[in-house]
Formats: structure tokens, C-alpha cells, sequence
């Protein structure tokens, strides 16, 4: 192989290894490697920023806008409260949340579809008393499944797309991959409803806990010179505590527990308790207590204006791996972390002792506005109130479902092309009052952009280097079935995905599925196809696809609920796939 084929090569190990084993950042991962292409000489600056020009990553862009209407109307949220109803056993739940979720998947980013559906099905499953571990995890897979349907359901597609139409000439039409696509939810979503009850445990999420976790230590000690000084606990008003109850005395050097109403108080005590929330705002009022930690006297907030939230550590947070003291979390955010929980299980010992990884599930007590102010931050996958919120704008919901209704009609029909109609929605997303233009800039991820921009370098560079075709060869040889190589580039690309990002591995995978089928001298059409499909199949791990760490806390999962019902899943939709793609795009 000449010299650019080994840099280009070297290039794509960096970026896998520094994908699936370190925390830096995708984007600044991708960049680095574009920016080492363009240095080394492998690629002219044209090549290595045609990405970013690119119809399917402006069409990406453009859907943000759009889905950031849907959201902030609440018109997911406005069907889904009409169509989950009041289902009465296991089997109907999962069959009223199956159908919405994948229709609207199909036709608006999934991530934006589960994020809406996670606190709606949360509140559902309880009031119903259901375990949200037989729900959440469905949700996720199924809001997958809906968005390989069409053209606009994923990004990978799109992102499949553009490079077919930059490098080949050709263009897919918005229901195109719903000839694979509709086969392949329908038998998905048939194994769910089947087995998802028999391979998922009854685990309780977050909300469930929430009993426990408002249980929280709070510390106050007695002012010296106070009035609470020779007081007993009976006569200082601290035996019967609306919100919480006096657990033990520290004092000085000894740990005095379970003590009698007539304990006599005297200064530099510090009193432990165990209670709800609310409790710290109870002893506030007693004269003669001061905090011992200040942190909730520090938050400076208001009661009547705090909230308890639920945020999902995302990959971004800037205190992965430290403590949360470390972190300086509530300086930094101002908010208050009552309680963690990872993979569905409340972690013991002090909460600023703990390290913070993605994942982790933490319930903050705060502003209101918390929500608000962070749910646009990269540093949480996902932010929800758990109890009173601003509620979105209903009013405009059937406004945005019809600036959707008519970009799909546009497309579907040939009126437009895709990008056309994205950009036309999104702007009537904006003339129409459905989200505003600060809100929608804040709502598209730039990041996400980025990682897929550069990585278009890495695929220009592995087709114009000849190393995609070296891999081609040593994957395949001129007698070997073109079934057979479809399936080892729908395998590859699925593993790829496992381990990186999916956009990612559709770009990596691209050119050397081209080459594949040149060197066996068939259409390129079947192999662009099952990238497509192998590229969103991701269901054995969390950190495949965003909408499975999202759900990963709220649904009390672990790892190996992944690996148990994904690992089948992936079976099915592959063979599927790899099956159905020739009938409807022949070798």
C-alpha cells in the first residue's frame, strides 16, 4: 500500500480507539483526525471540508429545527397522551406505546421522540403499576426500529444518503427503505411485544425510588450562645418534625444514637437527620440550628420555587470520574444532588464522596428554572422535572404536527427534495410561533454535526488513499456469494456501531462497502442499503445509540439487560435486512 493508504488507515485506528476507550469528545476526536489528513497531505482542504457542505448533514440541521417545534409544543407528548390511554395489563401497555413511538420515530429524530416519552410512560407506568423496565427499554428500541422507515427517521440515514448523492449521483426518496424498513419494525416489534416481558426484570427507575431517595441526610448544628442551648429535643420543637425525624447526636467525638426526647442539647452539636426535602426548609425555621454543610442554605433558592429533576449524565459533563465534591456540582449548576443512582440502584455512602459517570441518574433538588436552563446543555442527556413544570405550548401542537404533515407530503410526492423540505419546515417551525430563534439555535447540536462533517474526511481519504480497497480484498475475493459479502459489511457495520458512534461507522463503512462491491462487480445499491440498516441496529449496549443511555437510568437498567434482550434483536433485524435489501435493490 503506497504512504497515504497507511496514514489514512492510521487515521480510522485513531479515531476507533479514541472513540470506544477514551472520554475526549467526538467532534474534537474527528477534527483532529481531518485536521491530521489535511497536514499530512492525504487529502486537499476541498476534500476534507466537503462534509460540511454536504445535503445530508444540512438536512440534519435543518430537522433539528423542526423536531425543536414538535418538542417545544408538546405535540409528541399531545398524541402520546391520546393514544397510551388507560391499558390494564403488561401486554396492552406495551402494544399502546410500540405503535406511536415507532410512527412518530419514523417521521422526527427518535432521540427527540423517547426524550418526550420517558417522563410521560414514567408517569403512565406508575399510575398504572407497571415496572418501567418492562417499558423503557422497548421504547428505545422500537423508536430505532421506526426510524429506519424512511429517508428522515435517523440521521444515518441522511448521512447515508449524501454521500450516495456526492460520490455516486443518486438520491432516495422518502419512503424508499420503508420496503425493508416496515418489515423489519413490524417483525422487531412483534418479538418485543413477545418477549420483552420474559427478558427484562421488574426493576423500579428513579421515580419509583423516589420515596427512598427524598430520604436524605441533612446536618444541622446548634449556635453557639443559641437559644436552643440546655434545651431538651422535646422542648426545642424536634420530636415531631412534619418532613423528617432526629436520627443521632454528634458530639465532639461521640456518635450518641437513637436518642431519648429528653437529651439535653448543648452548643457545637451537630444534629443528624433523615427526612424528605422539605425538611431542610423545617429546621431552617428553628431558631438556634444552622446548617453544618450549607449547601442548602447556600442554594439560596426559594422553596416555593424548588423542584426535584431528574438529570442523566451525559458523555459531555466536564466531572466524569471525579467525586461530586470535586466537581463543585452545586456551585457550578445550583442545584443540590439528594440522591444517585446507577444502572437502578441508589448508590450508598456520602453523596459528594461518590464519582460521577455517565449514566448516572441523579435527583437535584432546585430552581425551577433548571430545566429550562439545562436541557439545551450538552453536560445531561436527558432533564425532567418530576414534579410542577412550565408546560409546553399545546396550543400550537396541531400547528407543528402540520408544518410536519406537509414537509412529508412535499417529499414523499416529489414536490421538493428532502433537504428543501426540511429547510421550508423549519422555517415554518419558526414564522408559525412554534419555537422561537433562540431556542431553535440552541437545539441544534453542533457537535453532532461536526463528528459527522469531519468524519466525511476519513471516508474521502480511505477511497482516494486505495485503503478501502485493500480492505475489500482482504474481506472478499472475486468467487464469494454477494449475499455472503452483504452480510459481512451488515456485520462489520454493526459492530462498528457498538462501539462508536453510528454516524461514525456508517462513514467509516461507506467506502469500503463501495469497494466491495467493485471488486465483486455488483451494484453498490444493496451494500449502501444494509449500512443504513446495521448502522441504527444497536441494542446490545448503552452507548451504542443516545436513546439507550437515555432510558438507562430511568428504567433501573444494568448491562447485561442490554446484552439480553438486544443480542436477539440484532439476530432478527439483521437476517431481516440482509434477506429482504436484494429483492428490492438487486446485485
Amino acid at each position: 500500500m503506497p504512504l497515504d493508504a497507511w496514514l489514512s488507515l492510521s487515521s480510522v485506528l485513531f479515531v476507533l480507539v479514541s472513540l470506544a476507550a477514551t472520554r475526549i469528545a467526538p467532534d474534537a476526536i474527528l477534527m483532529s483526525a481531518m485536521t491530521f489528513l489535511v497536514v499530512s497531505g492525504v487529502l486537499a482542504p476541498g476534500d476534507a471540508l466537503a462534509g460540511f457542505s454536504n445535503t445530508g448533514v444540512m438536512t440534519i440541521a435543518a430537522l433539528y429545527v423542526v423536531a425543536a417545534g414538535l418538542k417545544e409544543t408538546g405535540a409528541v407528548q399531545w398524541i402520546a397522551t391520546r393514544l397510551l390511554g388507560q391499558p390494564h395489563t403488561l401486554k396492552r401497555a406495551q402494544w399502546r406505546m410500540l405503535v406511536p413511538a415507532s410512527g412518530l420515530s419514523a417521521f422526527m429524530n427518535n432521540t427527540t421522540v423517547v426524550a418526550m416519552f420517558i417522563p410521560a410512560i414514567q408517569e403512565w407506568s406508575k399510575r398504572l403499576r407497571l415496572p418501567p423496565s418492562k417499558l423503557l427499554l422497548p421504547l428505545s428500541y422500537i423508536a430505532i426500529l421506526g426510524g429506519t422507515c424512511t429517508l428522515i427517521g435517523t440521521s444515518t440515514n441522511l448521512v447515508v444518503d449524501g454521500l450516495l448523492q456526492s460520490e455516486k449521483g443518486v438520491a432516495l426518496g422518502m419512503l424508499d427503505l420503508a420496503q425493508v424498513g416496515i418489515p423489519v419494525l413490524l417483525l422487531g416489534g412483534l418479538f418485543l411485544m413477545l418477549f420483552a416481558d420474559r427478558l427484562l426484570p421488574s426493576r423500579e427507575g428513579v421515580i419509583e425510588q423516589l420515596d427512598q431517595a427524598r430520604e436524605y441526610s441533612v446536618e444541622f448544628v446548634v449556635s453557639p450562645g443559641g437559644p436552643l442551648k440546655g434545651k431538651t429535643i422535646a422542648e426545642a420543637g424536634l420530636r415531631n418534625l412534619q418532613f423528617g425525624y432526629l436520627t443521632d447526636i454528634q458530639r465532639q467525638h461521640r456518635l450518641m444514637t437513637a436518642v431519648p426526647p429528653d437529651t439535653q442539647l448543648e452548643e457545637g452539636d451537630t444534629l443528624i437527620f433523615i427526612g424528605a426535602p422539605e425538611c431542610a426548609r423545617e429546621l431552617r425555621r428553628v431558631r438556634g440550628l444552622a446548617p453544618a454543610n450549607g449547601d442548602v442554605h447556600k442554594l439560596k433558592v426559594d422553596h416555593h420555587k424548588r423542584c426535584l429533576v431528574e438529570a442523566v449524565i451525559g458523555p459531555d459533563f466536564a466531572g466524569l470520574g471525579q467525586s461530586v465534591r470535586e466537581t463543585k456540582f452545586r456551585s457550578r449548576f445550583q442545584a443540590v444532588i439528594l440522591s444517585i443512582s446507577r444502572q437502578g440502584r441508589r448508590l450508598p455512602g456520602k453523596v459528594g464522596d461518590i464519582s460521577l459517570q455517565v449514566g448516572d441518574t441523579l435527583l437535584l433538588e432546585t430552581a425551577q428554572e433548571f430545566v429550562e436552563q439545562y436541557r439545551y446543555r450538552k453536560d445531561f442527556l436527558l432533564v425532567s422535572a418530576l414534579n410542577d413544570s412550565t408546560p409546553p405550548n399545546f396550543r400550537k401542537a396541531p400547528l407543528a404536527l402540520g408544518v410536519l404533515a406537509l414537509m412529508v407530503m412535499a417529499s414523499a410526492l416529489g414536490i421538493v427534495p428532502i433537504l428543501e423540505s426540511a429547510l421550508l419546515a423549519g422555517g415554518g417551525m419558526l414564522i408559525s410561533g412554534c419555537i422561537t430563534v433562540s431556542k431553535a439555535r440552541r437545539y441544534i447540536d453542533l457537535s453532532v454535526l461536526v463528528v459527522i462533517a469531519a468524519s466525511f474526511a476519513l471516508g474521502a481519504a480511505m477511497t482516494q488513499s486505495g485503503a478501502a480497497q485493500t480492505i475489500a480484498g482482504l474481506l472478499v475475493d472475486s468467487d464469494m456469494s454477494p449475499w455472503l459479502a452483504l452480510a459481512m459489511v451488515y456485520l462489520l457495520t454493526t459492530l462498528f456501531t457498538e462501539v462508536i458512534t453510528n454516524n461514525a461507522a456508517a462513514v467509516l463503512m461507506f467506502p469500503i462497502a463501495m469497494s466491495v462491491a467493485d471488486q465483486l462487480g455488483v451494484n453498490f445499491m444493496p451494500f449502501a442499503i444494509a449500512i443504513m440498516f446495521a448502522a441504527s441496529a444497536s441494542f446490545m449496549t448503552p452507548l451504542g445509540y443516545q436513546t439507550n443511555l437515555m432510558v438507562l437510568g430511568p428504567g433501573g437498567y444494568r448491562m447485561t439487560d442490554y446484552l439480553r434482550l438486544g443480542a436477539p434483536l440484532t439476530l432478527i433485524t439483521g437476517v431481516v435486512s440482509v434477506s429482504l435489501i436484494p429483492f428490492f435493490w438487486a446485485f
